[in-house]
């Protein structure tokens, strides 16, 4: 699977981590930076990250910042971005199954390390439920 992935300075290690992570279970990355700590404004990675992904230059994606909060709020503008923030690995499930969360935004200032790969592993491997959520999810820009 082709993932995009990116972060703002706050999320920068944890990024550099997953991507190794993601490398060694056989995924393809691409990285839509940054590579610094220095402070940096998350909407410049996650605009690029948005555009892959409506593209299909990537099939998915994860953004990675301070709370998650603006890499998700800049993701949800595009019209086919599905951004689910998730802080523990039940809402990475349910940010896939329910709401077909095609870019995962994790929160690097509120969980570990530990608990960032859980997540993605969760979410990478549920499926969409379908049924009555694929309706819901139709309402979404209506």
């Amino acid at each position: 699977m082709k993932i995009g992935i990116c972060s703002d300075h706050t999320g920068v290690e944890y990024k550099a981590r997953l991507i190794s992570y993601l490398l060694g279970k056989g995924h393809e990355v691409m990285n839509f930076g940054t590579e610094s700590t220095e402070s940096c404004d998350y909407n410049d990675f996650a605009h690029p990250l948005a555009r892959a992904i409506e593209s299909g230059e990537c099939e998915i994606g994860i953004a990675i910042c301070g709370t998650g909060n603006g890499m998700a709020l800049t993701l949800n503008h595009y019209d086919h971005i599905r951004a689910g923030l998730a802080w523990n690995t039940k809402v990475g499930f349910f940010v896939k199954a329910h709401n077909n969360a095609n870019v995962l935004v994790l929160p690097a200032r509120f969980i570990s390390y530990r608990m960032a790969v859980s997540i993605v592993r969760v979410w990478l491997e549920t499926e969409f439920e379908g049924g009555r959520h694929l309706r819901r999810i139709g309402k979404i820009l209506h």
